[in-house]
């Protein structure tokens, strides 16, 4: 009888030690989920916050050029100015190419 006993004792020791281990693997498991829904609740966030400053500077830029303030006038006016000095050759056309 008392071999029967310690047989028994041992299986619920054995029992008990993987019912222990699955609860531990589940909160592993459960730890895991959380870290990795943190992460991707930060890349979310990341993601959405820089969507969103583009659309806010597209909708600024947008209202900048549809204004008709003196400054932005001016502005522009600067901006042709330049584009067009870049446009034009560095040499006078005809001018021989300088050897060294």
């Amino acid at each position: 009888m008392s071999k029967k006993d310690k047989n028994r004792k041992w299986v619920w020791w054995f029992l008990a030690a993987i019912v222990l281990s699955q609860l531990y693997f589940v909160r592993e498991l459960l730890a895991a989920f959380a870290l990795f829904l943190l992460v991707f609740a930060v890349l979310g966030s990341v993601i959405a916050a820089v969507y969103l400053f583009q659309k806010v500077w597209e909708a600024g830029v947008f209202r900048l050029f549809a204004s008709r303030s003196p400054w932005v006038l001016a502005l522009r006016r600067t901006v042709s100015g330049v584009e067009e000095l870049v446009r034009r050759p560095l040499r006078r056309p005809g001018s021989e190419p300088t050897s060294a």
